[in-house]
């Protein structure tokens, strides 16, 4: 149902932002607390680090597949429902004493996380009129961004002030509030008759050979990025002097130059077109991530932390400026017929490249050190820019009304 009054409609909105931006928190809060956790849970690193790959992994396989299972549900409901679920995840991670109940946490935290982000940006859409859903998906999104930019930072801030449960206990909070805003700002007729593409629908858009190629690029940037973003309180303490408490400084300006990315790489993508953007941004971002390790080998403690944070502002720019070109892209490739499925399907290969990239950083780290973390991410950026570089078959669109 589309409502006919702008400001009717906006609230809504910015309690879905709410949601997004402790979603966002949440997701990616947990580098900054990595190493307070595998201490506290007397476990390695390394098998600290899979608790991202459960919540990527989990969040990549379960959200097509329970968006589509809860296609006859309301939307509202829904809604309301998995960030409801989310709180309550969120206070079993704030008291879990074991590694495999923090794990299990993550599941539930993944499942719900999975079925809320589709469902804000599909009732999002359906709440404004056609002219404004652009901006109505802006103030989603922008929960995301912000979240990576202030949340992440304040999490690792929090986490190591007063102890890493007491970031999901924040979160939890922000959930519970964000739940409250959607059920008084919500009514019930806004969820209903609002399509939702089955599971046939989605597999079909992927067997088309230039979307899957389009979206297995995606896991292989984010895969690059996450190797090292995992780990990167270990990097930090592995090459510089600064301490725990300090770490919050370096996350702000990734996150920071993150959002500053996303801003840049639209405007790019706009003007310049999504193939040019993402052929400067990622040599760039190689570039960034051997840094990263050049730096950890070669460079004193004391001398690397100017060195080390720069490039870690360069890294944040130039990955974050390849998603809103990649989205484009992919939109290109898939038809504007099919873009909501196909855009959907990019955030589960890009989660599914988190959780690769985790893995993949939790190896490094296993088999060789910190400092290597840069090498391994620069490697999967070559990866993509080689899939990148790699024509297209031809394929038939797929006409499809979602």
């Amino acid at each position: 149902m589309i409502s006919s009054s702008p400001s009717a409609s906006s609230a809504p909105l910015y309690w879905m932002g709410l949601g997004a931006f402790a979603i966002g928190t949440e997701g990616f809060m947990i580098a900054g607390i990595l190493p307070a956790v595998a201490r506290d849970l007397s476990t390695t690193l390394a098998t600290a680090g899979q608790l991202v790959t459960i919540f990527a992994l989990a969040y990549a396989v379960s959200s097509p597949v329970l968006t589509a299972l809860t296609s006859h549900f309301n939307r509202r409901t829904l809604l309301i429902a998995s960030m409801a679920a989310f709180a309550a995840a969120n206070v079993i991670a704030a008291a879990s004493h074991t590694y495999w109940m923090l794990a299990g946490a993550r599941v539930l935290l993944a499942l719900a996380a999975g079925l809320y982000m589709p469902g804000a940006f599909a009732l999002a859409s359906a709440l404004v009129k056609p002219e404004r859903r652009g901006r109505a998906l802006a103030i989603v999104n922008a929960g995301i961004t912000v979240a990576i930019a202030l949340g992440v930072p304040l999490g690792s801030v929090i986490g190591n002030a007063f102890g890493w449960q007491a970031t999901f206990a924040c979160v939890a909070v922000l959930a519970t509030i964000a739940t409250a805003g959607l059920a008084m700002g919500l009514t019930s007729e806004m969820g209903a008759g609002i399509p939702v593409a089955s599971l046939k629908e989605r597999f079909a858009v992927i067997a088309q050979p230039a979307v899957l190629k389009a979206l297995l690029m995606t896991t292989l940037w984010s895969s690059g990025t996450y190797a090292v973003y995992t780990y990167l309180a270990a990097l930090l303490t592995a090459s510089t002097s600064l301490q725990p408490m300090h770490f919050g400084i370096a996350f702000f300006l990734w996150g920071a130059a993150a959002a500053g990315g996303v801003f840049v790489g639209g405007i790019g993508t706009d003007r310049f077109g999504s193939v040019r953007v993402i052929f400067v941004g990622l040599p760039i971002l190689t570039v960034a991530l051997v840094g990263l390790s050049l730096i950890a080998r070669y460079v004193g403690l004391n001398q690397a932390i100017v060195p080390l944070l720069v490039t870690i502002v360069v890294w944040g720019v130039a990955a974050w400026a390849v998603h809103p070109a990649q989205q484009a892209r992919l939109i290109q490739v898939a038809g504007t017929k099919v873009a909501p499925v196909a855009l959907s399907l990019n955030a589960s290969f890009l989660y599914l490249g988190f959780a690769a990239g985790a893995a993949l950083g939790a190896f490094t780290l296993s088999h060789g050190s910190a400092a290597d973390l840069g090498w391994v991410g620069g490697l999967c950026e070559i990866g993509a820019l080689a899939l990148m570089l790699r024509p297209n078959r031809s394929s038939v669109p797929i006409p499809l009304t979602i």
